[in-house]
């Protein structure tokens, strides 16, 4: 009997190595900053992506209302997911990350940054738009017609696919349905009138434009209006879409369909609106849901006036670069603090592990000072947040907008601004004063 050997390169089959920022091991940057196509990465790196999850997973899944028994880690991440080269070394699993917001919906933007997603993003250098939650997008000639391409086996938090069907879902039955949000947003519309959005297979979906706007991707890329929502999940309390809706609303003690939608999203494009856990305690228990699905990296499991809980999203769509699902970190906590002088005492009390909105300069020097005892550090980014003063050349006042409109007006308002003694006196000299343009 013959024997038949192949011979196969160990190298073909490596694992992957943990690639940072700081140390990239000879392999090559990927079309976008920071990160990868798996595809993408494992060709840079002649490797082959085994995957890891958090240890504590089966436990935070627990956590979440209506959430089934989960399947392994590589049959929860989508078969393209996307690949984060983590900017120093790998990270360890485990811990809680404490916020500090204002209220419910005040003050929360910059810990929903930390779990933010949409079909794109800008990069770190906040200037690239890169893919997110799509995987790619393309635009015809002349800007009327932008297809983004969705990731393959990408599932929402609670394991149910992610497909185009949710993007027009979330356009054609929330963002333009009167009776979910009253009046359409700007950002959908194109000089006022409608998009459509069309289904081309379940990982491609096209935005249709009456004229062209350019500007729609990078809305895409800076908003909190995520483009899709869970149609699996919703679409049975919207009677455009279920018969019984009104019927399956009134089982759960609410008036009707729209009313339910109301309680899960919040009929606004704000993403931080309270949840059932919050605006429905009495009838949450008996819901199917606690909170609507997400494809962000936490979701809710606690919603009260004092804050929030969240825990980690076990079907997160990103991993780094050693094949570990991300998030690293098992849970958030969100604790409210509307007054300005309790914020800063747990602030200097190292109570939150990290906060940029809802700080004024005029509290630097108190936060400066408390940092060694403290034991955080303070990080002065006036580059990111560029303040400048313009003149309204559009006024409703004629003879303002006379006035403003005037090149020579605003060269000499230029000239006589004392940007320097501005920096100084507003901006204890940490600016850098430059002309606008």
């Amino acid at each position: 009997m013959a024997a038949a050997f192949v011979a196969v390169s160990s190298a073909a089959h490596a694992a992957c190595p943990a690639v940072t920022v700081a140390n990239m091991m000879g392999v090559a940057p990927g079309a976008f900053p920071q990160q990868f196509d798996l595809a993408e990465f494992e060709k840079a790196a002649n490797c082959k992506m085994t995957f890891s999850e958090n240890p504590a997973m089966k436990d935070l899944n627990a956590k979440i209302q209506g959430n089934p028994d989960l399947p392994a880690v590589a049959d929860r991440l989508p078969s393209e997911p996307l690949v984060v080269a983590p900017y120093e070394s790998i990270g360890k699993y485990g811990g809680t990350f404490d916020a500090l917001s204002n209220a419910t919906e005040a003050g929360t933007s910059d810990f929903l940054s930390t779990r933010h997603v949409n079909l794109v993003r800008y990069s770190d250098d906040l200037q690239t738009i890169v893919p997110n939650v799509a995987k790619s997008w393309t635009w015809n000639d002349d800007f009327t017609k932008l297809t983004f391409k969705l990731r393959k086996g990408h599932k929402w938090s609670d394991g149910a696919p992610f497909t185009a069907e949710d993007v027009k879902f979330w356009y054609d039955n929330l963002a333009l349905d009167s009776k979910v949000i009253e009046k359409p947003k700007d950002y959908v519309l194109v000089g006022g009138k409608p998009m459509t959005v069309n289904v081309v297979d379940p990982q491609t979906v096209t935005f249709n434009l009456p004229a062209p706007k350019p500007g729609l991707l990078a809305h895409f890329a800076t908003s909190f209006a995520q483009g899709f929502q869970p149609k699996h999940f919703l679409g049975q309390f919207h009677p455009t879409i279920n018969p019984d809706a009104d019927k399956k609303a009134k089982e759960l003690g609410f008036e009707n369909g729209y009313a339910v939608i109301k309680a899960y999203f919040g009929n606004s494009d704000w993403t931080d609106t309270p949840s059932p856990l919050l605006n429905s305690p009495d009838k949450v228990a008996k819901m199917p849901k606690a909170v609507v699905p997400t494809l962000e990296s936490f979701l809710t499991v606690s919603d009260t006036t004092e804050g929030r809980h969240y825990v980690a999203n076990p079907y997160f769509f990103m991993v780094d670069t050693a094949g570990n699902q991300l998030p690293y970190i098992n849970e958030q906590d969100e604790v409210y603090a509307n007054d300005n002088q309790v914020r800063l005492l747990k602030l200097v009390n190292a109570e939150a592990d990290y906060k940029a909105q809802s700080l004024q300069l005029a509290d630097a020097p108190l936060l400066l000072d408390g940092q060694e005892k403290g034991n955080y550090t303070i990080h002065l980014r006036p580059k990111v947040a560029m303040h400048a003063f313009s003149f309204n050349v559009t006024s409703a006042d004629e003879e303002k907008r006379k006035v403003f409109g005037d090149l020579r007006f605003r060269t000499a308002m230029s000239i006589a601004m004392n940007r320097k003694e501005i920096n100084e006196v507003a901006y204890f000299g940490q600016g850098v004063p430059r002309q606008y343009t």
